[in-house]
Parts: structure tokens; C-alpha cells; sequence
């Protein structure tokens, strides 16, 4: 079974008695923010957009139902039309919200994911509204939501990230001229990146620009930069680099079946909905469990997404800045020639792979810093500074033979993996990357850090939009 479709099934422990009993508490659960998540979520998981791409596109999704969702508040704003849509409060209904917050979703997920308008408008048909909506009255919710959305669009349309494609040839693509030093075949620089030849394809940097990207609170992608320690460099710190490269051999040589489940449920490879999209499964499950009104969930993901969204900034800043080497490459280039200890037994260096399925053994962009590391932080501070707690409670059950690198075999047996706290989630996620031979260890502890920055940040901006002065 696919990765992503056992994380689905099995999210939740309320959700695995759900499915045992035969029906889904969740579908009862659910507010309109958290469908159209889900629904933004599956065309995530069927287009595969890139770590950045998708959290940004989530964080414009729920700007633009925050944006609606404001006209109907005493005290919110929205980003972009302050309070100028605010409407009056015989129309401040949960029936005027909801229908304000679909229309600006569809029209949001309509123009970031094209090719799945047919799935936003049969969700439109299940809530009872009619996607091609023509109303000509402009304080009708269809509008407002509309409205807010466009202004959200046209704003994020030149953000920098190059959605459009007017900045260079493709959407999303490289504007800034970036070429790798090393190839797959030859390890020019053992500082920096190399791609990978992966199934016959040489891998090519995922938005080696993103650092450009406007970000939703911080001053720029770089502002966090200094505060991050230098990485390992063979030329500078050779010793350090060595040790980190060996650091990561005896992670990898030595993991028991629940590091593997962790280090593979954590992977949120190309087939999911990638780690932020994974927090805002994390914060549907905050919502069943707290049972948030439709205010509530409006709020939350509007928060959380929004974080993540500049954690992706910081965090490709970083990996375009330094440009550093993979944990796979240093040690084909440290022990190629040399037997090392790896988790698929004793083979030579320069045929050492982390433990990721071979299809995608390392993320197709450079090593510093841990992208894992900083949206799980982002996602975890988030969470805790919206609900006031760090308590958490979440589990997964993994069945036996479950892994995709080695199945049938990993576990032998069941695994239920469970978080006390959100910074629990958080911690895992980042040294899951080390037990899969991902990231070294600065690059996970250095990113937690950066990513309570950024939270913290964009959590102060926050609570301006909601209308709370501190």
C-alpha cells in the first residue's frame, strides 16, 4: 500500500476506530475549512508540486477563507481589503460564512491547481452551492468570497515565486541562473550539492529561487540567516564534516525497526501531501479533538499555514545560500573504496544509499537546512500558541510489513507511533531525517531553531489580522 494512503487511513487513533467500526468520525467532524484542506490536500497528492509550492499554495487557501471569513467578524481584517468588505451583523451568519469561505476556496484552488477544477466543483455541488454562481449583487457571500480571494491572487501572482511564469519559461520556474557545481558522475566541490542520477534522470533543483519569495511576516528570507550556525565544510572544518558524515553511517547502520517506520512515515515523499501539507492533517485533528467551531478552524489554519509558508522561505534561503552537500554524497566521496556498516549490511562507500525507497533517495535540493526540521517546528509552535498548550495526543498505527523500502519485512510487527506534545511531532519529524540518512545533525537542530523564530514571527502578525492587540 502507498505510503501516503496508510498515513490517510491510520492518522488518527479516534480515525482507526472509526474505520474498524465503519465509519469515519471525521466526515462529521469536518467544517468547511477542513474539506476544502482536504481538498486542496488531493490535489496536492495528485499534481506534486514541491515542498515550497505546496506551502505556499496552503497558505494562500486559507488566506483567501480567512480574507472572507473577515467580512463576517466584528474585530478580523483581511490581508488585503482590511475591513473593507466587512458587512453587517444581521449578515453574520455561519450559512453567509461558509458559503463566503467555499467560494474564495474554489476560486483560490482553481487558479493554483488548474487541472483539478472538476473535483473543487463537484466539492462546491456537496456543500449545495453552484460553482458557476453568476450573482450580481456584490455583498452576496458568492462575491465577497470572490472578492477577497482575487485580492489575495493578484497580490501573490508576483510574489516572486514565479507562479505565472512571466519572471522565466514555466510556472515556478528558476529565475535566478542557478547551476550546480558537481554532476552525478563527478564530485567537483564535496561542499556543495550534487544531483543525482535517479531513474535515469539527472535531479534538478525544486525552486532554487524560493528564497526570493515575499514571505507573509518576515522582513525577508534571509532574516534569520546569521542566526543559524555555519555548516561542516571538508575545506574549513574537516574534522567536523567527517564526523557528521560518520555521525549519519551509525544512525543508519544500526536502526531498529520503529527508527525505520519513524524515518518512513516522516519521509511525506512525492506521492503525499508533503510535510505541510502533513501539519494541516496534524491541525484537523486539533480541530475534531477540540471541537473548533467554523471561527475556530478559520483561524488555525489560517495561522499555521501561514508560518509554514515563511519556514519554506527561510528554510530554501539557506539551501540556496550555502549550497551544501547531501549526507549521500559526502560519503561516497569520504569511504569510496572503504566497506561501511549501512542498514541493507556492509558495502562499499561509494554504494551507500540513505534509507529511502530507491525511487527517491534524497530530496532533489541542497542539504542545509532541514526543511523537515523547520516546517515541523513552524507547524508545532504554531499549534501551541493557538490552542495555549503543547499537549498534543495524536498517535498512527503502523501495521506490520508496512515499509515501502523493505515490505513484508519492516515492522515485523504493529507500531503505533505516539506525540505527548506538538514539539513531540516536531522533534521526530526533524531527527527522522538524520535515521534516513537525509540530513545531518546541524541541519535539523539548526532548522527546530529557525523555525520557533519564524512561528513566533508570523504568530505576532497573526493576531493583528484576527484583531487582538497586545
Amino acid at each position: 500500500m502507498d505510503i501516503s494512503v496508510v498515513k490517510r487511513v491510520f492518522l488518527t487513533s479516534g480515525l482507526i476506530l472509526a474505520v474498524a467500526f465503519g465509519k469515519s468520525e471525521m466526515a462529521s467532524a469536518a467544517t468547511t475549512v477542513t474539506r476544502w484542506n482536504e481538498a486542496a490536500l488531493q490535489a496536492i497528492r495528485t499534481t506534486k508540486p514541491g515542498p515550497p509550492i505546496v506551502a505556499r499554495a496552503l497558505a494562500i487557501t486559507h488566506t483567501c477563507m480567512f480574507d472572507a471569513w473577515a467580512a463576517y467578524d466584528a474585530k478580523a481584517i483581511g490581508t488585503r481589503r482590511g475591513a473593507s468588505l466587512r458587512r453587517p451583523l444581521v449578515e453574520r451568519t455561519v450559512q453567509n460564512k461558509d458559503k463566503a469561505i467555499s467560494f474564495a476556496a474554489r476560486a483560490c484552488l482553481v487558479d493554483l491547481f488548474p487541472t483539478e477544477k472538476t473535483s473543487f466543483d463537484k466539492l462546491m455541488v456537496s456543500l449545495g452551492y453552484d460553482p458557476n454562481d453568476k450573482s450580481n449583487v456584490k455583498t452576496d457571500p458568492a462575491n465577497i468570497g470572490k472578492t477577497a480571494a482575487a485580492a489575495v491572487l493578484a497580490f501573490r501572482h508576483h510574489d516572486g515565486s514565479n507562479q505565472l511564469g512571466d519572471l522565466n519559461l514555466g510556472p515556478y520556474s528558476d529565475y535566478t541562473g542557478y547551476k550546480p557545481v558537481n554532476t552525478p558522475t563527478k564530485i567537483v566541490d564535496p561542499d556543495r550539492w550534487q544531483p543525482l542520477l535517479v531513474n535515469g534522470e539527472v535531479q534538478k533543483f525544486i525552486t532554487p529561487h524560493w528564497g526570493k519569495v515575499k514571505p507573509y511576516a518576515l522582513t525577508s528570507g534571509k532574516q534569520f540567516r546569521t542566526v543559524m550556525a555555519l555548516p561542516a565544510s571538508y575545506k574549513k572544518s574537516p574534522k567536523r564534516y567527517k564526523e557528521q558524515a560518520q555521525q549519519v553511517l551509525e544512525y543508519t547502520a544500526y536502526l531498529t525497526d520503529e527508527k525505520k517506520v519513524i524515518a518512513e512515515y516522516w519521509a511525506d515523499g512525492p506521492k503525499s501531501e508533503l510535510p505541510p501539507g502533513h501539519w494541516t492533517l496534524f491541525a484537523t485533528y486539533v480541530s475534531e479533538r477540540d471541537h473548533h467551531s467554523l471561527d475556530k478552524d478559520v483561524k488555525l489554519f489560517f495561522a499555521m499555514t501561514n508560518a509554514i509558508f515563511d519556514a519554506s522561505i527561510a528554510s530554501w534561503d539557506g539551501k540556496r545560500f550555502y549550497d551544501c552537500v547531501r549526507p549521500v554524497t559526502a560519503i561516497h566521496f569520504l569511504y569510496k573504496g572503504k566497506v561501511v556498516d549501512s542498514w541493507d549490511g556492509a558495502v562499499d562507500g561509494a554504494d551507500w544509499m540513505p534509507y529511502q525507497v530507491s525511487s527517491f533517495p534524497t530530496p532533489p535540493f541542497p542539504e542545509y537546512g532541514s526543511g523537515h526540521s523547520i516546517f515541523s517546528t513552524a507547524g508545532a509552535e504554531t499549534l501551541k500558541l493557538f490552542t495555549g498548550s503543547d499537549y498534543f495526543g495524536n498517535s498512527v498505527l503502523i501495521p506490520g510489513g508496512w515499509s515501502r523500502v523493505e515490505p513484508g519485512v519492516v515492522p515485523a510487527q504493529d507500531i503505533t507511533l505516539y506525540w505527548a506534545t506538538f514539539s513531540d511531532a516536531a522533534a521526530e519529524a526533524g531527527i527522522s531525517r538524520r535515521y534516513g540518512g537525509i540530513h545531518f545533525v546541524s541541519a535539523d537542530l539548526e532548522s527546530r531553531k529557525i523555525g520557533r523564530l519564524v512561528a513566533r514571527q508570523a504568530w505576532a502578525k497573526t493576531l493583528k489580522y484576527f484583531g487582538i492587540k497586545k
